[in-house]
């Protein structure tokens, strides 16, 4: 992994992306090694922790997760998850935090070198290539050895460098899992985070 020690570094982390890539590959993210193991390789100044919540029960799986991120160095943004019904009837969850990263990482572009983004979405290929003509460099962390692969091809080239997740995974590795496939329960939130367990850390 190429970084400078003296590079001012901003996490991005699409809390759904980074989710449904670690369980796929068959373990949890222990979120504070995850900034230790960032602090130690370059001047972390900002972590962001994007995720789209369901308001709708009165208590959310991620509740947990996301008081302690608040709480531990992240900076935390949320919206409200919208709930539709799709055309054979089944209930869905769409809350793409898109726009907020892009937002984000625009407006703290004057003050980094180095951004990373945690997500595979070949949406942010153009925000990447935005940053790009700023003078900041990107650096993308999702995975190629999930079934389909998490990441889009053309974020992958588009980006400076691209962290393999499952590279990366022993350092801040919270508990091995078994691979699962993707949730497809009505009342999922986006980005539920531990499910089978109550400590988020």
């Amino acid at each position: 992994m190429h970084f400078l020690p003296t590079e001012r570094v901003a996490l991005f982390i699409d809390g759904a992306n980074l989710y449904s890539a670690s369980r796929n590959l068959g373990f949890d993210v222990d979120y504070r090694n995850l900034l230790e193991y960032f602090r130690k390789q370059a001047h972390v100044i900002r972590a962001y922790y994007y995720s789209a919540v369901l308001e709708t029960e009165d208590y959310s799986p991620l509740k947990p997760l996301t008081d302690w991120l608040a709480y531990n160095g992240y900076t935390l943004v949320t919206k409200p998850a919208k709930e539709f019904t799709d055309a054979s009837g089944r209930r869905r969850v769409k809350g793409s935090m898109d726009i907020e990263v892009a937002v984000d990482m625009l407006e703290l572009s004057p003050r980094i070198d180095h951004a990373v983004l945690f997500s595979g979405d070949s949406d942010f290929r153009r925000l990447v290539e935005a940053m790009q003509r700023k003078g900041v460099r990107v650096s993308v962390v999702s995975s190629i050895r999930t079934s389909p692969p998490m990441v889009a091809d053309e974020l992958r080239r588009q980006a400076d460098q691209f962290l393999e997740l499952a590279d990366i995974a022993p350092e801040f590795t919270r508990r091995q899992t078994e691979p699962r496939a993707r949730p497809t329960s009505a009342r999922q939130t986006p980005a539920e985070p531990f499910p089978d367990a109550p400590d988020p850390v």
